[in-house]
């Protein structure tokens, strides 16, 4: 990879990280940025397939962790490690962090073999396993996701899940993010708009992503 930049947002459903895209796309932008914006499952036209499928359908752990790995494999293929290799900064609504959370962690399904999977996806590589550069991790207490959520669209399988799933989600979260607290910058998802985004950008200043007086784009 030249000068790529690979940034990731996560979270519980409700978290409210997807709020912010577009102005953290814009903000990129404004500094010259080239920005491919991005998210998973899906970013290609057969990931976008096994998205509706991952999402909508009753399936065992192992077919949604294998669905769920094969629209990744082509997301990395044919968007994400071309957008690098070319120096863009790629964006992303979700990675592998998700499917530890939630295939791991809030469906109990065992994580080496999603370490085994993830191996498979995102290995044969000569710089090693593809990995973001940063991660911004929304946290929010699934409580306060789930009154955010009420009533905001018709939910789909995850989305419809019981509190005590996202409890487990949210702890899976919290796992991977103290076994790689270099990568990983916490983000409390709790406060009001305007202060989340505060907390984004002075993450990315402190990260050396943006330039100080960059353009606060809202």
């Amino acid at each position: 990879m030249s000068d790529g930049l690979f940034l990731t947002l996560e979270g519980i459903d409700g978290a409210g990280k997807s709020s912010h895209l577009d102005a953290m796309e814009a903000l990129f932008k404004a500094q010259g940025r080239t920005v491919v914006r991005t998210r998973e499952p899906g970013g290609t036209p057969l990931a976008e397939t096994l998205r509706g499928l991952i999402l909508e359908q009753p399936m065992d752990p192992l077919t949604e962790s294998l669905l769920v790995f094969a629209a990744r494999r082509d997301h990395i293929v044919q968007v994400i490690e071309p957008a690098l290799a070319r120096g863009d900064l790629v964006l992303c609504d979700r990675f592998t962090d998700a499917t530890f959370a939630y295939q791991g962690a809030g469906r109990g399904f065992d994580a080496k073999v999603l370490s085994t999977l993830e191996q498979w996806a995102q290995g044969g590589r000569a710089a090693g396993l593809l990995q973001p550069h940063i991660t911004l991790w929304f946290d929010l207490a699934p409580e306060i996701a789930a009154q955010r959520l009420a009533g905001a669209r018709v939910p789909d399988k995850f989305e419809a899940q019981p509190v005590e799933f996202f409890r487990r989600v949210a702890q899976g979260y919290e796992d991977r993010a103290t076994a790689d607290a270099q990568r990983f910058v916490r983000i409390d998802a709790s406060q009001a708009r305007d202060q989340v985004w505060q907390q984004i950008k002075t993450a990315l200043l402190a990260r050396a992503v943006l330039a100080p007086h960059s353009g606060a784009a809202r």
